[in-house]
């Protein structure tokens, strides 16, 4: 069974970058390495892992992803810190 990732690292400028891949250390390492240029984090680096989740759907793990992408940074650190009792009350809400 094939696994994939939802990840989060932390940049050197203190942004979030959310992202998706099914092998995890070889990702994080080519951020780390600076591998491909034109990447987000390419001129954020030195970076850190500081989430990752675990799914056995693709169409999941990439919901997933996109849904964390539109998070507020409190709403991340909430997840981050496994606050998860405090997710449902950080959801953005329009007046």
């Amino acid at each position: 069974m094939k696994i994939y990732y939802v990840y989060i690292l932390k940049c050197s400028d203190n942004i979030y970058y959310t992202g998706f891949t099914s092998d995890l250390s070889k990702r994080v390492l080519e951020h780390k390495s600076g591998k491909h240029l034109d990447s987000y984090t390419y001129s954020r680096r030195p970076i850190e892992l500081v989430y990752f989740a675990e799914f056995t759907n693709v169409e999941v793990a990439i919901e997933t992803e996109k849904q964390i992408k539109k998070w507020s940074r409190i709403k991340k650190e909430a997840l981050i810190n496994d606050e998860f009792e405090k997710l449902p009350n950080l959801a953005k809400k329009k007046f």
